[in-house]
């Protein structure tokens, strides 16, 4: 008898959940949705994709997901159709009110995220984790096939407007070709890697008119034999800081370092190790200033969206100005003219010098975050804990893309100068995503 009330209470208890809403508080949590960006990034980082790739999975899974709060909530958000280039329009079914909006939200960014470059079915795992856990907190067949159509159509619209963005013609295009001339940039030790990206300001912007938009001024001219050169100045500024950094600065440069793959050299061995790149540092920021200003799963989703937005056109931006000028790396200079043995203290990315792009896109997602959460909004950065680097805290977005200007030169990769350019230059990008976009109606 014992035996038979236990078995009546569990499948009681079965029937009780199935009935619950209990999914909605799962589903709709806002974490959920930044522990799912977290998880893009994981597969990002994971099949070793560039920063400028990373940026484009980021911003169409975040722009899908966005089309679909904006179905759900359109007296709170404005579709973007119309107002990114290209995207004339975004077809969505009449919302069946069967459907939870937020799960087509996660189930659009899952499916848009890889299908912009990866293998379909690499979410869908993660996917599938979601739904066991939201069916046994009562998710039903109806609601989920509801969320799936409402889902599928926004997702359809932006894989579709995604494809005409020059991303395929890109990946066949006329590679970088090395020539030996002063001051122009050639790969770098310990991969000697091609350079990466050289047709990147050929991808359609979303906001910009165009990749030259802001036109960044000239660097300095090359020249290492005159001492009191703007140019050799800047050389043996970023040599000398490299040769005294302290504690606080290697910290400083290695928190902002966002190497996806770094080649490590031990004696004979070679590995390569992984981290979240630049765009998804921002990311990972986004969730935590989302975190912290208790922002609902709608107003977190906007938050990724336009951040990703302007990570985008940031990389488009500075890389027009990378493969204008070619200029050389510091270490190669360095090495050629002044100490064959000097090294910096971060592994220098594949690609020219000026401008520096880590330092444009960081400015970029700090001006559409300010526009999103204030100015002066205090934060603690734990992104990189995960890959054993202390945490770092910062009074504003923007103070925060100070510090990575000066994180790029302590790390040895890029000349102040290009640094400070760089970040003006992305604020500029910033502003322009923000004064363009209307994304919330008042």
């Amino acid at each position: 008898m014992k035996k038979l009330l236990t078995g009546l209470c569990v499948v009681a208890c079965i029937a009780s959940c199935k009935n619950s809403t209990d999914y909605k508080a799962y589903l709709h949590n806002p974490e959920l949705f930044s522990y799912t960006v977290h998880e893009l990034n994981t597969v990002v980082m994971g099949n070793n994709f560039s920063p400028m790739v990373a940026s484009r999975n980021y911003s169409y899974a975040a722009i899908a997901a966005y089309e679909v709060i904006v179905a759900g909530y359109p007296e709170r958000y404005q579709s973007l159709s119309g107002q990114l280039k290209g995207l004339a329009s975004v077809s969505k079914p009449v919302t069946d009110p069967n459907a939870d909006i937020e799960l087509a939200a996660l189930f659009a960014y899952t499916k848009v995220g890889e299908a912009v470059t990866f293998p379909e079915g690499s979410m869908q795992a993660y996917q599938d984790s979601i739904l066991v856990i939201a069916r046994n907190k009562g998710l039903s067949a109806t609601v989920e096939k509801a969320s799936r159509l409402l889902a599928d159509s926004v997702a359809a619209s932006i894989i579709r407007w995604s494809k005409d963005d020059h991303y395929l013609q890109t990946r066949g295009a006329e590679k970088y070709t090395v020539k030996d001339i002063p001051g122009r940039w050639v790969p770098t030790p310990p991969m000697y890697a091609s350079a990466a990206e050289p047709h990147w300001k050929e991808i359609r912007p979303m906001v910009l008119d165009s990749a030259q938009m802001f036109t960044p001024p000239a660097p300095p001219d090359f020249n290492i034999t005159d001492k009191n050169s703007v140019y050799y100045k800047e050389v043996m500024a970023i040599k000398n800081a490299g040769d005294s950094l302290t504690d606080e600065q290697k910290h400083i440069a290695m928190f902002w370092d966002d190497n996806p793959f770094k080649m490590n050299v031990t004696g004979h061995m070679m590995f390569g190790s992984k981290k979240f790149s630049p765009p998804g540092h921002w990311m990972s920021v986004v969730g935590i200033a989302a975190r912290k200003a208790k922002l609902d799963f709608a107003e977190t989703v906007y938050a990724y969206a336009k951040t990703s937005i302007a990570l985008f056109d940031g990389f488009i931006h500075t890389f027009q100005a990378k493969y204008t000028y070619n200029t050389v790396r510091p270490e190669t200079v360095i090495n050629k003219y002044i100490d064959p043995n000097w090294m910096p203290y971060l592994q220098t990315p594949a690609f020219p010098e000026y401008t520096c792009g880590h330092s444009t896109i960081s400015s970029a997602a700090a001006e559409a975050l300010t526009s999103v959460f204030g100015d002066n909004f205090a934060y603690t950065d734990t992104t990189e804990t995960e890959f054993g680097i202390p945490s770092r805290s910062f009074t504003s977005f923007r103070a925060a893309a100070l510090e990575n200007n000066w994180a790029r030169f302590y790390g040895g990769i890029h000349f102040h100068n290009s640094c400070i350019v760089s970040t003006e230059m992305g604020r500029q990008v910033g502003e322009q995503v923000v004064s363009k976009l209307v994304m919330k109606k008042k």
